[in-house]
């Protein structure tokens, strides 16, 4: 069986909180291949939501990631694709001016 491994730096400015931890689970969780990833001397299932949790990964944290399977290249590959995305997440700078992080506009109509 392949394995192929990864090591990711986790850029998003609240690291690995429930949103991305859910994005990666189901990321994970589209392919057959054993996905862990390894934080500090913890390591979990990557398709577990309480485990990608419980690794507490800061920004700035480096995880290790680890797949076996016959698709464990492209399992790696989407993974490293999403944490590079920072998870989809906006940061502040990068929403128009007014515009909340709920989509309600803090501007008063004139």
């Amino acid at each position: 069986m392949p394995v192929v491994e990864r090591n990711l730096v986790i850029t998003n400015k609240v690291g690995l909180h429930a949103r991305p931890a859910r994005l990666l689970v189901q990321t994970a969780a589209l392919f057959h291949s054993q996905i862990v990833l390894q934080y500090g001397a913890q390591t979990v299932n990557a398709k577990s939501i309480v485990g990608v949790l419980r690794l507490g990964a800061r920004c700035g944290s480096t995880i290790h990631l680890r797949a076996e399977g016959e698709d464990a290249e492209e399992a790696v590959r989407s993974i490293e694709e999403l944490v590079q995305r920072n998870f989809d997440e906006e940061e502040e700078g990068d929403r128009p001016q007014g515009e909340s992080t709920t989509g309600i506009s803090s501007e008063t109509p004139a």
